[in-house]
């Protein structure tokens, strides 16, 4: 499991609905520190006897997070390295820079019998380190956080303005796209947008703009990858990585 930003109350009702069962998690790995990414980590690696693996960063930045009501227990602590692939089963995971303004945050590209998997959120710009991961994934999670006009004309305070378009805050809908138009290969199959704002993006908002920016550099949404837009709230169900 990336992430635990929901009860552990809701977490069990979802794997129910899917027909999943909790114990089949074996390991918890964190991007970063802010309450929407790790507010019942504690709960559910103690309840499960689940390890929690982020680097020594994220992992301070959750024992300081007053979010956090239930901190992991040491015994379950592990920690990671940014650039150092470690296994963990079948999976090979390597964490990587991602730029944002928590106290770390990764991104993680996981390769599992050949198919790779990348998981990008909560990213303040495209480096030159995440444009090599889209270029190696299959399938790729990518954060399309905002519209910038809906940004700019919105009610949030101009100080949180300039955080969210800021180098280390979110990533638009439109550099989204131009950084998929520009480092996508043959090899990747499906892309995912994830971490929509509520308030100054939405879906359909999202999709259209970044399939323009994929149009104009010559790739089709639907024929070249598929693209989906993940929601805010509610799972989208179950895929298969092959």
């Amino acid at each position: 499991m990336i992430d635990v930003g929901i009860g552990v109350r809701m977490l069990k009702k979802v794997f129910h609905d899917y027909g999943l069962s909790m114990a089949s998690i074996n390991y918890i790995l964190l991007t970063h520190d802010h309450a929407d990414h790790v507010k019942s980590v504690g709960s559910l690696s103690h309840d499960l006897l689940l390890p929690v693996y982020s680097t020594k960063a994220i992992h301070a930045g959750v024992v300081g997070n007053y979010c956090v009501r239930h901190k992991i227990d040491f015994k379950n602590v592990r920690y990671i390295e940014k650039n150092k692939t470690f296994s963990l089963g079948d999976f090979e995971i390597t964490p990587f820079e991602v730029p944002h303004d928590s106290s770390d945050n990764v991104g993680y590209y996981i390769c599992h019998h050949g198919v790779s998997f990348c998981l990008i959120t909560d990213i303040g710009h495209v480096t030159d380190t995440v444009r090599g991961y889209i270029q190696k994934a299959n399938y790729l999670v990518m954060e399309a956080n905002y519209d910038i006009e809906m940004l700019q004309g919105g009610t949030y305070p101009q100080y949180l303005k300039v955080r969210i378009n800021g180098e280390r805050g979110h990533l638009s809908n439109h550099d989204c796209g131009v950084a998929l138009a520009e480092n996508a290969t043959p090899d990747l199959k499906h892309v995912w947008l994830c971490h929509l704002s509520e308030e100054n993006n939405h879906p359909e908002l999202a999709r259209i703009t970044v399939e323009q920016v994929l149009r104009q550099h010559g790739i089709i949404p639907g024929k070249d990858f598929q693209l989906e837009i993940l929601k805010r709230k509610n799972p989208m169900g179950i895929y298969e990585l092959i």
